[in-house]
């Protein structure tokens, strides 16, 4: 009797010791997979206002300079079965809102399936005569992702991060921060320009 005790005692052990290996190896396997994200933080600046980035012309433009306003940043591609309707609802966006404290920083980029191949001068002239975008479009930036990413969009992704990991996925992904430099939505690239409105309305009407 008190051996069958002990081998139900031993057996009971033995089962604990395997769930605690079993849980103990999860949890290094996911640790593996995670972000360094330490390592990620000390390339980050501070705050958006702290980055400099270069307008299509090639001139320097401190974000700081936006400070106070509600901005829509969007990575945009000229050759994407997204591009006519994005433009479309950007500039009635721009329209309406821009007296109010609305700015859209457009930032062509090549990085998906090469659909900005064109230069500064290209882009700015299809900007310009194709869609009639009024809002600022800046340097064309070769990636939004990768070891080499901009570091606008590094810092935009480690403040909202996407679905299925922080990854832009494609063309027109938006990035809404609000008047005091706070990243606060991230939305896909077939979310509509005008499903964000009442968003951007929101932080428009919003006292800081």
């Amino acid at each position: 009797m008190i051996a069958a005790a002990t081998r139900r005692g031993l057996g009971g052990s033995r089962i604990l010791l395997s769930l605690a290996v079993l849980a103990l190896a999860i949890a290094l396997v996911f640790r593996s997979l995670a972000p360094t994200v330490p390592d990620m933080a000390d390339d980050l600046p501070a705050s958006i206002y702290d980055i400099a980035v270069k307008d299509i012309r090639g001139n320097d433009v401190k974000l700081s300079e936006y400070a106070g306003k509600v901005l829509l940043i969007v990575n945009v591609a000229s050759q994407c079965g997204l591009t006519n309707s994005n433009y479309k609802e950007l500039n009635v966006l721009y329209d309406k809102y821009r007296q109010k404290g609305l700015e859209i920083l457009a930032f062509p980029c090549n990085q998906f399936a090469s659909q900005e191949p064109g230069s500064n001068e290209d882009i700015q002239e299809t900007v310009c005569t194709r869609f009639k975008a009024e809002f600022p479009i800046f340097d064309k930036q070769i990636n939004v992702n990768g070891k080499d990413a901009a570091p606008l969009f590094k810092y935009l992704k480690s403040q909202k991060g996407g679905f299925l990991g922080d990854g832009i996925k494609w063309n027109f992904t938006k990035f809404l921060v609000d008047k005091d430099g706070k990243v606060v939505g991230r939305y896909a690239p077939t979310t509509s320009p005008l499903k964000i409105e009442n968003d951007i309305q929101k932080l428009l009407d919003a006292t800081t």
